[in-house]
């Protein structure tokens, strides 16, 4: 299996002003990252995402043959006048892209939200299936 980690959505962040966002390409303005678990078994894999204080409305999921792709929001209501001692609570757009070895039949996808765990239990396509050959005796 082969997961792909962004190196600009971890570690140090750094406000950009609108004329930087502007520059910037659409996938590197999340600012977000987040946690995921992926359990293969052998006909389908399933996918764990920990995604606090995100609605389901929120959240977008895409998948194309053997890559899922979760994007969104995360909205996080912060007092503009108050005086934070400290703002950790992330808020903004998060992106997360995973590929996954097999191809994926995406027409039968089952996701759920429940108290901030997104799970995607994802079908193997047909044709990466394992299948089980008998030799015939002659």
């Amino acid at each position: 299996m082969t997961i792909y980690f962004n190196p600009y959505l971890r570690g140090f962040r750094r406000r950009a002003t609108s004329d930087m966002l502007n520059e910037m390409d659409s996938d590197y303005e999340a600012q977000i990252s987040f946690p995921i678990d992926i359990k293969s078994g052998a006909d389908s894999y399933e996918l764990k995402a920990l995604l606090p204080a995100v609605e389901a409305d929120d959240v977008e999921i895409q998948i194309v043959n053997e890559v899922v792709t979760i994007s969104g929001l995360m909205k996080v209501e912060r007092d503009p006048q108050a005086d934070y001692l400290l703002a950790e609570i992330p808020s903004g757009r998060f992106h997360r892209v995973v590929s996954l070895p097999t191809p994926l039949d995406s027409s039968k996808v089952e996701a759920s939200l429940e108290n901030g765990i997104l799970t995607l239990h994802i079908p193997k396509a047909e044709e990466a299936r394992p299948k089980t050959i008998k030799i015939q005796k002659k």
